[in-house]
Formats: structure tokens, C-alpha cells, sequence
């Protein structure tokens, strides 16, 4: 098997990721509850906006350590103070004593270390593969990833409300594993040229420079524009298309069912992550055969399309449809997808360039909000043409800098 030959850091944290995901997904995703149930909805909705502008922030900063000073001394460092967050968050929700208030500022901690360790974990994984292996190790890594998620997210509604405590202890036992393994058994996978000693402000220049280098590279901005635009219409299911199910989706008989819109937004879910761990392993195979940058644009064609489509339908027949033809889309694309995300940063900013793509989830969430917004003023037609047009635009500017991509992935490679 594929797996096998990779490099023992990949393999490792494909392993460990796939146990931390799982547990995280059965805690993290519901803490929006216990916080509204703890400080009401308004103040969660604070809480939950400081956490995500704090992790845009220091994922600049972590990109910059990394690819300055190394990425192993990094990741040892976030990893140990997740350990030291989870800990405490176990200790303030056992059965003697409870503080939401510390409970939010672990989870605050638990997003710094996310954003300090993020680009340097990318970093490495790119440093110690192969351009040829990548996109098997993303599909792999694709796959588990949604596994993990699957997993940890059903058992998690049944187990936070009452067994928060013990979710909490396996995931601290989790994050001890993982700090064992980062610091014996992962070795240094870039070691930077070697500078002086330098003040605080010296680094300050030095990370905007960094950052500088990072936004003139118009090619890979555009690239990252594009990923946004294609991928904030995944984010919609969860956004303006629930909300418009919810509302507007009259109840109707389904083979031996009666489904309303809630229940269909959760079957979309539900269909769109069974058929991506059903597929996602064979993603490579299937498009290894074409060129990359065909693929991505016809992945990206589908994906928009079939998502345009559920924004606006209440057919149920027509909507699984659309939901399979985007999944399929979304499986071949992907890796192809970070594959040229992997290739196209130069060895001595790998990490910044990553830090900067790692914020397309905040603006791909952020269009989702103004659509949203928007949707209170405009006709279903006129915001599914609206999401529609961002989606597009995406596979627009693709087209535009699909030889020039191609072009940069050959050159990185040889």
C-alpha cells in the first residue's frame, strides 16, 4: 500500500490526526452551545468572533517562526500548550468544579496553538514528501480527515451533553500521546539558514517583508482567491442554504419518510461525507490520468454547479442528485487542489505562503455571513445568481492561471 512508503512523519500524522480529529469533533463543534447556555447567545456570538480575528492573527505570526527558526521547536510548543489547555478545560468541567469562563479562554489557548502549529505541520508535511506522492498523501490524508469527522461528530451528539468530562479526559490522553510522538519519534524537517541574534522590532520588519514577498507572488493570491470563492459555496449548506430549507422547504414524502428542510440540510450533510470517505481514497488514481489543471477547473465547474443548484431547489430527488455530482467534483478536486498548494511556495517561506492560504475557511465563512445579510433583501433566484457568480468567478480566475500553475508545479519539481 501507498501508505507504507511514505515518510514515517507522514505516516504518523496521518495517524494522529485521524485520533485527534475524532475526538475533537465529538467536544469542539457543540462548545457553542455551552458557552450560549452559559452566557446567552449574544455574548457567545462575541466569544466565538474574538476566537476566530485571534486566529487570523497568529496564524501570520506562526507562519513566520517557522520558516525563520524551524517548524519541529514550533509544533512542540503549540502541542504542549494544547496539552496544558485541554488539561485545564477537563479539570473546570469534572464533577467538582465547573468555570465556563477558564473553559473559554482554554478554548481561546486551544485556537492560538492551532494557529501558531498550523503552517509549520503543512510545512513539514510538504518538506517530506515527494511532488510525486502528494497527492496520494492528501487524498489519504482527505479521506481520514473526513472520516474523523464523520465519527467524532455523531458520537458527539450523543456523548457532550452528559460525558463532557470524559470526552475531555481522552482528548487531553490524545493530545499527551501527541506530544510524545512530535517530540521522540518526528525529526526536524527544515532547518533554516542560521541569523543573528535579533530585537523584537527586527522581527517585525522581517515578517512584513515575508508577507510582502508573499502578496507580490500574484499568482498564488489569485490562486487562493479562487479556492475562496469555489469554496464558500460548501459553507452555504451550512449557512444560507440550511436557513433557506428551514424556512421555505414544505414538508414532503421521500421513499418511506416525511422530511422538512432541517431534516434535509442534515441528509445533504450526511450524503456529502459518506460518498467523500467512500471516495476520497481513490481520488488520485482517478485523475492521475489528466492534466491538473483541467481537473481543477472541471472539479471546480461541477462543484459550483451542483451547490448553485441546492441553493435554490426544494426538490428532493434533484437535490441528491446535485449533492452527488459535488461530492464527486469536490473528491477529484481536492487533492489536485492542495497539491498546487504544496508546489507552488518557495522552500524558504513555505510557511508563510501556507499561513496566508490557511485563511481562505475565515474569508470563504465570511462571504457565507454577507450572503446571509444579503439574502434578507434579494428573491431566492437573485441570491442563488449571487452565489452562483462568486462560485464562477472562482473557476474563472482558474482558467486564467491554469498554464501558469502548471508551469510552476513543473518547475518546482525538477
Amino acid at each position: 500500500m501507498i501508505f507504507f512508503q511514505f515518510h514515517r512523519t507522514i505516516k504518523i500524522r496521518i495517524i494522529e490526526s485521524f485520533l485527534s480529529t475524532a475526538i475533537s469533533n465529538m467536544i469542539f463543534p457543540f462548545m457553542a452551545i455551552y458557552l450560549s447556555n452559559h452566557f446567552g447567545v449574544k455574548i457567545t456570538g462575541i466569544l466565538l468572533l474574538v476566537n476566530v480575528f485571534i486566529g487570523i492573527a497568529l496564524s501570520f505570526f506562526g507562519g513566520y517562526v517557522s520558516d525563520r527558526f524551524g517548524r519541529k521547536k514550533l509544533i512542540v510548543f503549540a502541542e504542549m500548550l494544547r496539552l496544558f489547555a485541554f488539561t485545564v478545560m477537563m479539570i473546570c468541567n469534572s464533577p467538582w468544579f465547573t468555570s465556563p469562563l477558564i473553559t473559554y479562554f482554554m478554548m481561546t489557548i486551544n485556537t492560538i496553538c492551532w494557529s501558531l502549529g498550523g503552517p509549520a505541520n503543512q510545512a513539514m508535511l510538504i518538506d517530506v514528501s515527494k511532488p510525486d506522492e502528494r497527492k496520494y498523501m492528501f487524498s489519504i490524508m482527505y479521506w481520514a480527515n473526513n472520516l474523523s469527522i464523520a465519527i467524532g461528530g455523531s458520537l458527539g451528539g450523543f456523548l457532550f451533553k452528559d460525558y463532557l468530562f470524559e470526552l475531555l479526559i481522552a482528548l487531553s490522553i490524545t493530545a499527551l500521546i501527541t506530544v510524545i510522538l512530535i517530540v521522540f519519534f518526528i525529526d526536524e524537517s527544515y532547518v533554516p539558514e542560521q541569523v543573528a541574534d535579533e530585537k523584537v522590532f527586527q522581527h517585525i520588519c522581517q515578517m512584513l517583508r515575508n508577507y510582502r514577498e508573499v502578496f507580490r507572488d500574484h499568482l498564488f493570491i489569485l490562486y487562493c482567491m479562487a479556492i475562496v470563492f469555489v469554496m464558500s459555496l460548501e459553507f452555504q449548506l451550512s449557512n444560507y442554504v440550511g436557513i433557506r430549507l428551514e424556512s421555505e422547504m414544505p414538508v414532503q414524502r421521500f421513499l418511506w419518510w416525511e422530511l422538512d428542510g432541517i431534516e434535509m440540510t442534515g441528509l445533504l450533510r450526511t450524503e456529502n461525507t459518506v460518498l467523500v470517505v467512500l471516495m476520497a481514497l481513490f481520488a488520485a488514481k482517478m485523475v492521475s490520468r489528466f492534466k491538473d489543471r483541467h481537473v481543477i477547473i472541471l472539479g471546480s465547474f461541477v462543484f459550483v454547479a451542483g451547490y448553485a443548484y441546492i441553493s435554490y431547489s426544494n426538490y428532493i430527488p434533484f437535490l441528491f442528485i446535485a449533492m452527488l455530482l459535488a461530492s464527486v467534483a469536490e473528491v477529484v478536486r481536492v487533492p489536485v487542489e492542495q497539491n498546487y498548494q504544496a508546489s507552488l511556495p518557495p522552500v524558504h517561506a513555505r510557511s508563510s505562503y501556507l499561513a496566508v492560504s490557511g485563511m481562505g475557511y475565515n474569508l470563504a465563512q465570511l462571504i457565507c455571513s454577507i450572503t446571509v445579510m444579503i439574502s434578507a433583501y434579494l428573491n431566492n433566484l437573485a441570491t442563488t445568481v449571487f452565489i452562483a457568480a462568486i462560485g464562477f468567478f472562482g473557476v474563472f480566475i482558474f482558467m486564467k492561471i491554469g498554464s501558469a500553475l502548471d508551469k510552476r508545479v513543473n518547475k518546482s519539481a525538477a
